[in-house]
């Protein structure tokens, strides 16, 4: 028994269900449209409207939920993506803009500079909170695969679209430094 006394144990009315929906994918949903993606190197077939912000695609159809949901403006870079390797912002990134290109995700970055800086990331122990940190370790790792050697410059051009709630951006800048080392 804790300090507060025992909970009571929750009961669900016989008709309600705790197991996760489906995801919504009706090819006769008004408006979609099937389209396939690349993403994290395999091939997708999605149902949604041109117009659909890539982010809601990953996160609802494919419920690849690494990318996260910021502002919906392109303002914090939560939603950062690859789009042939150059980071985007997925949440104003319409469907019908992918087009060809190759997405990827937090999910299936993969290579030399993502590993470093995860490593660096641990080590100085950048995260805090974490939402941030998905968008903030994509635009990072754009910018090594470009940058090996970045200056400040560099790392704050880069990482300027990012904001962090809680403030790591010093650490955010070392550990790109870090990983820039290996």
């Amino acid at each position: 028994m804790s300090l507060w006394g025992e909970a009571p144990t929750p009961t669900l009315p016989t008709d309600q269900t705790t197991e996760r929906p489906e995801p919504r994918t009706s090819p006769a949903a008004p408006g979609t449209e099937m389209s396939t993606l690349k993403i994290n190197g395999q091939t997708r077939e999605v149902h949604a409207a041109p117009d659909t912000p890539l982010l809601w695609v990953l996160r609802g159809e494919l419920q690849m939920t690494g990318t996260k949901f910021g502002c919906g403006m392109a303002l914090c870079g939560a939603c950062t993506v690859h789009l042939d390797g150059q980071p985007v912002r997925s949440c104003v990134t319409p469907l019908a803009a992918v087009g060809t290109q190759e997405v990827t995700t937090i999910e299936g970055v993969r290579g030399a500079s993502i590993d470093a800086l995860r490593q660096a990331w641990a080590a100085i122990n950048v995260v805090q909170c974490g939402y941030c940190q998905s968008g903030q370790l994509m635009s990072a790792c754009a910018l090594l695969d470009k940058t090996p050697k970045p200056t400040d410059a560099d790392i704050d051009a880069a990482m300027s679209g990012n904001l962090c709630r809680c403030g790591t951006y010093p650490r955010i800048r070392e550990a790109i430094h870090q990983a820039s080392t290996n």
